[in-house]
């Protein structure tokens, strides 16, 4: 039983090493999430409060019916409990590079009885995303991995609505909420 104990924490050590290593990696270089470390991702870390999803989705005053990007969803942790919040009338629009990840989010939302949730791999700066389209777009811990920021933020800024809101997140800090102006 002992020895199964250490093969368990030596495996839960190394995955996080790993995982540590991919983020430094990441911040010297754009390299998105592997879809096989995506469990890690979804987590909320109990040591970050305002880091959670909740927290998170607490700040986007959120209402029925809007409209609502999560640009590099990963596996769906922002997603799922968007649609939820927005109602059957809203569309979350769930954007990754990695069609592992969308996969996971369509089998979550498949799982939930979501239909309100639209999946589109693509990479910053495609221009998949269309104009005026979104009353928010979330950006959590995703900056990092975009190597043109220049470029996605520009077809970010063009798909929100006037008076849309970016919600930022790339720090255990308080959000950063952009409201662009209009043009």
């Amino acid at each position: 039983m002992l020895l199964l104990f250490y093969i368990v924490l030596g495996f839960m050590v190394l995955l996080g090493l790993i995982a540590i290593i991919w983020r430094f990696s990441s911040l010297q270089s754009s390299i998105p999430c592997p879809t096989w470390l995506s469990r890690l991702v979804e987590l909320d870390n109990p040591f970050l409060k305002n880091n959670s999803a909740r927290q998170i989705i607490q700040h986007l005053a959120l209402e029925s019916g809007m409209k609502v990007l999560d640009f590099g969803c990963g596996p769906g942790r922002l997603t799922i409990p968007v649609a939820k919040q927005i109602g059957p009338t809203g569309e979350v629009t769930a954007f990754d590079i990695q069609p592992g990840m969308l996969q996971q989010v369509q089998v979550k939302a498949q799982a939930e009885h979501l239909d309100n949730i639209q999946l589109i791999q693509g990479s910053a700066g495609e221009r998949k995303l269309g104009y005026n389209q979104y009353d928010r777009v979330l950006l959590v811990t995703v900056l990092g991995e975009i190597p043109d920021r220049k470029a996605a933020m520009a077809e970010i800024f063009d798909s929100l609505k006037p008076g849309g809101i970016l919600s930022v997140r790339y720090t255990p800090r308080e959000p950063l909420t952009i409201q662009p102006h209009p043009f």
